[in-house]
């Protein structure tokens, strides 16, 4: 591990200790937002900088460990390094890692993990949530009770309906298990396809998403976002779903042609959609999304519920106690595929 001096100008050389160096001699850096992580346990184990998009290029040299924190921004990327001295491990406390790619892709050996697993049970609650707004018309029975008009409807059954679910990862999994519980069947659309998978039996490859979205009540997009995810949901693919369906994006908003979206819906080509993640955010306020019949917007938080930030917060130390005792980091990122693979061809040392 290499050592950096306080005044990053003339760097001492530690004396090791049972083979590594000491850890007051590494330097996390963090890239800020509010509020900041809660990093105590890190006292007298390494010296905490803080960074912010203005800064992070001139720090990022000096630093063994950066935290990502502020997740939402493209600082990282457009701060990395080129041939310099850049830090050995990049932590996103993110799902996806599209802000850090490609650049952080670059052959040189930083190990880029990320949050997976704090967010599947909380966004599988969301999407639940949505789906059964979506089919039991709630905008609608507010609507008419804002406007005190007693019309009574027939709603949607969600035991029998069918569910396309396309990201195969932890919380796509975990989204197909709640709805599953309802009586949801569930068709699970992961990268490539498996026809001995555990718990689903089967997963769908991609190539087979047009093939499979003519029979959903429901398509749920929480895919990794890569170049060949982007723009998937265009004006074909809405074209091939039923007029009654339902669509939810909670993956990434590059992921949907918004425009075709919004044609689909004005046109009735489908039922409705919420959309928890959008090209770009925040959403302005002058964007013709706003006013879409069937459209439901929400600000890119499905996954946030009360302590999650404590929750990453504590993730990231427990990795960082990896990193110390030169144990495997958890949650690695192959930096090729952009997600942490089900089953990672090799643990990625920690020091």
């Amino acid at each position: 591990m290499r050592a950096r001096s306080a005044d990053r100008s003339q760097p001492t050389v530690p004396t090791l200790r049972n083979g590594f160096l000491p850890m007051s001699e590494t330097c996390v850096l963090v890239l800020d937002a509010e509020p900041l992580p809660r990093l105590d346990r890190l006292a007298g184990r390494a010296r905490v900088r803080h960074a912010d998009a203005r800064t992070l290029k001139d720090q990022l040299p000096y630093a063994d460990v950066l935290l990502a924190w502020d997740f939402l921004s493209d600082a990282v990327r457009l701060a990395w390094p080129g041939e310099g001295p850049r830090p050995r491990w990049v932590h996103t406390p993110s799902a996806g890692v599209d802000r850090l790619l490609p650049e952080l892709d670059d052959g040189r050996g930083t190990v880029v993990t990320n949050a997976r697993g704090i967010f599947d049970r909380p966004i599988a609650e969301y999407v639940v949530g949505l789906v059964l707004a979506m089919a039991k018309d709630f905008h609608g029975t507010w609507e008419l009770q804002r406007q005190r008009r007693w019309r009574h409807r027939e709603t949607f059954r969600l035991s029998g309906s069918r569910a396309t679910v396309v990201g195969s990862g932890p919380i796509g999994r975990e989204i197909s298990r709640a709805l599953l519980a309802l009586g949801v069947r569930i068709d699970l659309v992961g990268r490539t396809a498996r026809d001995s998978d555990a718990e689903f039996g089967r997963v769908h490859s991609i190539d087979a998403l047009p093939v499979l979205v003519p029979d959903a009540d429901w398509v749920v997009c929480v895919a990794p976002l890569t170049a060949e995810s982007a723009g998937m949901f265009d004006a074909e693919m809405f074209a091939r779903m039923k007029r009654t369906a339902h669509f939810v994006n909670v993956g990434r908003g590059q992921h949907v042609v918004e425009d075709d979206l919004v044609d689909a819906l004005l046109a009735h080509r489908i039922k409705g959609a919420a959309l928890d993640v959008l090209e770009e955010e925040p959403l302005p306020t002058t964007s013709r999304l706003w006013d879409v019949p069937g459209l439901l917007i929400s600000p890119h938080m499905s996954g946030d519920t009360v302590g999650w930030r404590d929750d990453l917060a504590e993730q990231f130390l427990d990795n960082f106690d990896r990193w110390e005792a030169g144990e495997p980091l958890v949650n690695v990122v192959d930096k090729r595929l952009g997600y942490v693979p089900t089953a990672p061809r090799e643990p990625a040392p920690g020091a």
